[in-house]
Order: structure tokens, then sequence, then C-alpha cells
């Protein structure tokens, strides 16, 4: 999970689409908000989550560190500026990794069935106006497999198709086969 509002895949993908990208997202060379995703790819940066100070990124900024910590220092890997630049190839990423285990036994009794009754709280709230229902983590990513399955593929983007297909053809393998 990405500490910051948006990751940069998504920036990139909107500087390709030509749109602008929500305010929250990143900030250009200056620190400066935007929604040119060409500044936040072109020297600028992510926003932590919560975006700017006035709606909360400090509290983002406060998780990120603490991904930082776990992650680059414990884990004896880059760290904040050290780690390399997205579109920096030349150099090793050494990309620290954080796993915790938790026994939920060992803190209370009945983890399942109260994280279950949660869970279906959560998705038994009145949705918000524009959606149909509440969804939890993993929900949307559930859906997306059963699409998936259903299609009997990934639903990719033409013209990412084609630029795949263009790097095959460059490469000398085979193209992409579609459904």
């Amino acid at each position: 999970m990405a500490t910051t509002t948006a990751a940069l895949g998504k920036v990139e993908i909107y500087e390709r689409e030509k749109l602008p990208i929500p305010e929250t997202w990143g900030v250009n060379k200056n620190g400066e908000v935007t929604t040119d995703p060409a500044d936040v790819i072109n020297g600028g940066g992510l926003l932590s989550l919560g975006g700017a100070e006035a709606t909360g990124g400090y509290k983002g900024y406060g998780l990120a560190m603490m991904v930082e910590i776990f992650c680059g220092i414990l884990g004896d890997a880059s760290y904040g500026p050290n780690v390399r630049k997205w579109r920096e190839p030349g150099r090793i990423a050494n990309l620290g990794q954080c796993f915790v285990a938790i026994n939920p036994d060992v803190f209370a009794p009945g983890f399942r069935d109260r994280m279950s009754d949660l869970m279906d709280h959560c998705r038994g709230l009145e949705p918000a106006a524009g959606y149909d229902r509440v969804l939890v983590a993993g929900d949307p990513e559930r859906a997306h497999m059963q699409e998936c399955d259903e299609n009997g593929g990934i639903p990719y983007p033409p013209h990412l198709i084609e630029n795949m297909n263009k790097l095959a053809s460059t490469l000398g393998v085979e193209p992409l086969k579609t459904v």
C-alpha cells in the first residue's frame, strides 16, 4: 500500500491520458500543490495520505515515516532521500520490506466472529450519494478478480496493448494475445 494519496503509476496514467490530477495527489518542484501530473513526475513529488496539511496530510506523513523506519531503517535498506528514484534504473533499488505476523488469539477470544461482525456492519451502512454500497478492504479487488474470471482475462486500455505490442516487436517476442 502506498503511503501517498495516489501511487506514482496512477499519476503516470493521468499524464499519458493528458488529464489533470486531483489537488490532493502531488506537488511541483517548489512544493506547491499541482493538478499537472508532469509537475509531479518532473521534479515534484507525491503528497502523503490526506494531501496537504489543511486536509490532514500530517497524519499520512506520520504513517509514511513509520513505514520508512520499519522498512528502510530497521530493514537495513535505502530510506528517505536515499531511495532510488522511479525513473533512475541505473541504480539498485535496495527496497526494504517489513512483515508483521500477529496471532489474534493472543489478544482476545472470538477474533473471527468479531471481525466478521465489523465487516458486516460496515458493508451494511448507508452508502454515500451516488454509490450503491459500502466497501471494505479487499472488496474492490475481489470484484475485479471476478470480472477478470468472467471475461477470461485482465482488461487493458487499447493504447497500453498497442505500446506493449510495439515493445514486444522491438524485443522480438510474441505480442499479447487478446480475448
